[in-house]
């Protein structure tokens, strides 16, 4: 049984003119036990939204409409605060996008990973904390002896390094990475996804990682959702997303990245801009950016299938999604 199943989960936000902004709008995807899968799209395509909506941490004015989120046989969408801190953090950790401003500036980082110890392990004490809080920091990478310092003590890598020592802090079986390269330069992201693909072997964990960067994912995950204007286009293992893409979507991310051992070229360029999530076009979502849009594009929107070897897929050019 896969540790985390998605299914049809609809997340909107309600705005105070009338408006509905369908964030995430019908995705389902599993994770399976140990796995690593990447969740890539534009910005503005649900990836964090899809994230907070599993921690159930979506602020106001969204809201679950519909779905499920089966979580080792729980049904998060059905639980009550009380029933959710024993899975935050304790089973399920997110690092949240942002590293540079994620820590609060004026307490200690050894403090601040002590405090969720604290509050999610009750017979565990301040000084045990501080202790845990100082071996967390070296599992990733950073002197204990820095548990003391303040956030603007720590560059940017060491920030994000410091972030995911706190999601680690109470062994949860699945870490939530959003965004966990931004603002950082290339050797130090390179540092950063290293660490992960290390921890995830060493410690078991399950990883979803949310990124507009299809190349970050393969240093990471085996499996791919690439998402757009808050629907699935396909999901599948990364080789059958480098290899054989189904969707226009994804050939075109694709074709948008530079590759090192062929011919200098002009870079690929989606045309077009991602749709109002208000009111987004009627079928495909894509199709104003497709080139190879058809009149059924226009008008119906595409079944989501599976085309077999957990290879799925929302295109009318794929037999069986009209």
């Amino acid at each position: 049984m896969p540790l985390l199943q998605v299914r049809d989960l609809r997340t909107y936000f309600y705005l105070e003119g009338g408006g509905v902004v369908k964030a995430v709008d019908g995705v389902s995807f599993e994770l399976e036990k140990g796995e690593a899968v990447g969740i890539v799209g534009e910005s503005g395509c649900g990836k964090t939204t899809l994230a907070l909506s599993i921690m159930r941490l979506v602020p106001p004015p969204g809201r679950i409409v519909g779905g499920q989120i089966i979580y080792d046989g729980m049904d998060l969408t059905k639980m009550g605060e009380n029933e959710l801190r024993r899975v935050r953090w304790k089973r399920i950790s997110m690092v949240f996008q942002g590293s540079m401003n994620a820590l609060n500036p004026v307490i200690r980082v050894g403090q601040q990973i002590a405090e969720a110890l604290m509050l999610h392990e009750k017979d565990m004490d301040r000084e045990a904390a501080l202790k845990r809080a100082g071996e967390l920091l070296e599992l990733v990478g950073i002197p204990r002896d820095r548990v003391d310092n303040y956030p603007f003590e720590f560059s940017g890598g060491m920030r994000q390094r410091a972030l995911i020592a706190m999601a680690l802090a109470c062994n949860p079986e699945l870490v939530i990475l959003d965004e966990p390269a931004t603002a950082l330069d290339v050797i130090v992201q390179a540092n950063v996804m290293r660490l992960v693909r290390e921890l995830k072997e060493k410690l078991g964990i399950s990883v979803l990682m949310i990124t507009h960067d299809l190349a970050l994912v393969t240093e990471v995950c085996e499996r791919a959702v690439i998402m757009y204007a808050g629907k699935l286009a396909e999901y599948a293992d990364l080789r059958s997303i480098y290899k054989s893409p189904l969707h226009p979507y994804t050939q075109g991310l694709i074709k948008s990245y530079p590759r090192l051992y062929e011919e200098k070229r002009r870079l690929y360029a989606i045309p077009g801009f991602p749709p109002d999530l208000v009111n987004p076009p009627p079928g495909c979502r894509f199709h104003p950016r497709c080139a190879y849009a058809m009149d059924i594009c226009r008008r119906q929107e595409p079944r989501f299938i599976d085309t077999g070897g957990r290879k799925y897929v929302a295109c009318h050019l794929i037999p069986g999604c009209s």
